[in-house]
């Protein structure tokens, strides 16, 4: 942002659009309600959402010095799609993506890791919402083709059409086998069990992330777009989800965890 800010210094034609592509996680794990792009970033525990809502912060305060140059911050929700891996889908496929030679031995015979909840009706009805990671490239290609705004600062929530699935829900389009443990206390201890063994890549600290409840209101989104909606953001929630597990085996009912009992 330094340099965009010393190039359109001087230059007739300078930089005339920077996106910044920040996270819901930015929100933080637990929100009372749908986040609107003027709700308070109150990210903690996982690093990577912490460093999203700082850089955020950052990418706000910087804009106006850009010197004739349209900011866009985008927070998508939760990437999906045949492609892509991140830990939240990583749970829900069961992958054990971790380095280690016990996870290495599980994927070279095809087994799950369970997708795992604290028990309790709550967390099977929490809800969340994913954006296909075609959708996300399409916006950005818009965004570039369409003129710069008006306005220095644009910021919009990110996620995919239609209605949010619940995390029942999605174990069931996962064909996941789940496993209830006693509470978040005891999930902690099994996420950080399956990370020190390197079974895992999902990180202890993601664990307000998996038991909590945080989706977007996406009508800004909508507006911006206006008769380019459903044609930038083809993918609904359900089918963008749905697109991450075409090559994704049933978990098998004796699948279970390494060293656990």
């Amino acid at each position: 942002m330094e340099a965009v800010t010393e190039a359109n210094r001087t230059a007739d034609s300078g930089v005339r659009q920077f996106i910044f592509p920040s996270s819901v996680s930015a929100y933080g794990p637990s929100l009372p309600g749908p986040a609107t792009e003027d709700s308070v970033m109150a990210a903690h525990t996982l690093p990577y959402a912490i460093h999203k809502k700082q850089s955020d912060e950052v990418v706000q305060q910087r804009a106006p010095a850009l010197r004739g140059c349209s900011v866009y911050i985008l927070r998508p929700h939760i990437f999906a799609g045949a492609s892509v891996e991140n830990y939240l889908l990583g749970a829900f496929r069961g992958t054990p993506n971790g380095k280690g030679a016990a996870a290495e031995k599980m994927r070279s015979e095809g087994k799950r890791l369970p997708c795992m909840l604290p028990r309790g009706q709550q967390y099977l009805d929490n809800k969340i919402q994913f954006v296909h990671v075609d959708d996300m490239a399409r916006l950005i290609a818009h965004i570039l083709q369409r003129d710069p705004e008006a306005q220095r600062l644009t910021i919009l929530n990110v996620a995919g059409r239609g209605e949010p699935l619940t995390f029942g829900r999605c174990i069931e389009m996962a064909q996941a086998k789940l496993v209830r443990v006693p509470g978040k206390w005891a999930m902690r201890l099994v996420l950080q069990y399956l990370w020190k063994r390197q079974i895992s890549a999902i990180p202890p600290e993601a664990l307000p992330y998996i038991v909590g409840e945080y989706i977007m209101n996406t009508d800004r989104l909508r507006s911006f777009l206006g008769g380019e909606y459903e044609n930038v953001m083809r993918y609904t929630i359900d089918d963008a989800f749905a697109d991450s597990f075409k090559s994704v085996p049933a978990a098998e009912p004796s699948a279970g965890v390494p060293g656990l009992r």
